[in-house]
């Protein structure tokens, strides 16, 4: 695989829509803090704001977030972007983007959950070395196409296949922004933009050692603090 893990069931299960609007509300609280809190304006926000809005987030949850980023409402917490690095159960190299308002929270439920798994937190650099730096645009379109056709005619230097019918075009983090408005003019619809890290170093397992890694993914998928995961399957 090599690309941004995805849970397939997060969204689905009731029982984790609010983890999943508090997870939506801070993308969109760091992208108008980044990006400043018009949507016209910041091509992030407008995405992370169609994301919240695509699940039914509440309006007041989606409003204050664009004005905690813009530091329009104070409430005492700041919004840090943190990436933390390790190994996985059978050698697989992971990296974890994380959006949290306590780091002194998240990085020993990261440190606790590697150990668990079998393999171990590491320091920055320690697995980077297996990804590349790229963009990624998650994209869906309707009707026939060449699927090849259209990631050549954008500008995309691969593209991907999801389960859940979208696709993952990658593609030189300078050209992602052209890269998205070409799929754009090509009537494809965008639910994220963004940088990424591609593995260009893919760990080797067999299908009953592929369930466990996918278990130990899944379980960082879904805490608190965890915004997307990477590993070299």
């Amino acid at each position: 695989m090599g690309k941004s893990w995805k849970n397939a069931g997060k969204t689905e299960n009731a029982q984790k829509k609010g983890q999943l609007f508090t997870k939506l509300a801070r993308e969109i609280a760091v992208a108008s803090k980044n990006g400043g809190p018009d949507p016209d304006m910041n091509p992030r926000l407008r995405l992370a704001i169609d994301a919240a809005k695509k699940v039914s987030c509440p309006n007041d949850t989606i409003d204050r977030a664009i004005k905690k980023g813009a530091g329009l409402l104070d409430d005492g917490k700041i919004i840090e972007e943190l990436t933390y690095e390790g190994y996985g159960p059978h050698g697989v190299g992971v990296i974890v983007e994380c959006q949290t308002d306590n780091k002194h929270r998240t990085a020993p439920e990261m440190r606790s959950a590697f150990k668990k798994s079998g393999g171990n937190l590491g320091e920055t650099g320690s697995v980077a070395w297996m990804f590349a730096r790229v963009g990624e645009v998650e994209a869906s379109k309707t009707g026939t196409f060449d699927l090849d056709e259209e990631a050549i005619e954008a500008g995309a230097d691969d593209v991907q296949n999801n389960e859940d019918g979208t696709y993952q075009f990658f593609c030189s983090l300078e050209s992602l922004d052209s890269v998205t408005k070409a799929l754009v003019a090509r009537g494809w619809q965008i639910s994220s933009s963004s940088p990424s890290y591609k593995a260009t170093n893919v760990t080797e397992i067999n299908d009953e050692q592929r369930k466990e890694v996918e278990e130990f993914l899944n379980t960082l998928d879904d805490m608190d603090d965890t915004h997307k995961v990477y590993a070299t399957i």
